[in-house]
């Protein structure tokens, strides 16, 4: 059974970088969409970016656009999402998730992923 693992959170100030990884055992994820959620303090678990089993096709959410990155390597079953310019409100627990259904395309619906990572914490200090 597919289980996902994730790593690279930690403290930065505003306008620092991180990066997260999601290292994918047990399963074949290669052909899955794949997410990146948040939840940030006091708030619902919220999608962040989605990435396609076709590496072309992508969601960002408006919050991330044009600082955040997701990539995947399927040689090392790794899905990472770089986090640049970060904000106090990218504070957050950030899960790495993948969609069942096989060749799905990307999607911010929460309910479409059903394998979840324990999640790792993002800090952003002003």
């Amino acid at each position: 059974q597919l289980q996902l693992r994730e790593a690279g959170g930690g403290l930065v100030h505003s306008g620092g970088s991180l990066r997260l990884s999601c290292a994918a055992s047990g399963g074949y994820f290669r052909f899955s969409a794949m997410g990146w959620f948040r939840r940030a303090p006091g708030k619902d678990r919220e999608i962040v970016v989605s990435l396609g089993w076709s590496l072309s096709d992508r969601y960002y959410a408006d919050s991330a656009k044009g600082r955040f990155t997701i990539s995947r390597d399927d040689l090392k079953n790794t899905v990472l999402l770089q986090l640049n310019s970060l904000k106090p409100e990218d504070t957050g627990v950030y899960y790495c998730a993948s969609r069942a259904t096989m060749y799905s395309p990307a999607t911010s619906d929460r309910g479409a992923y059903n394998v979840w990572g324990q999640g790792t914490e993002v800090i952003v200090s002003a």
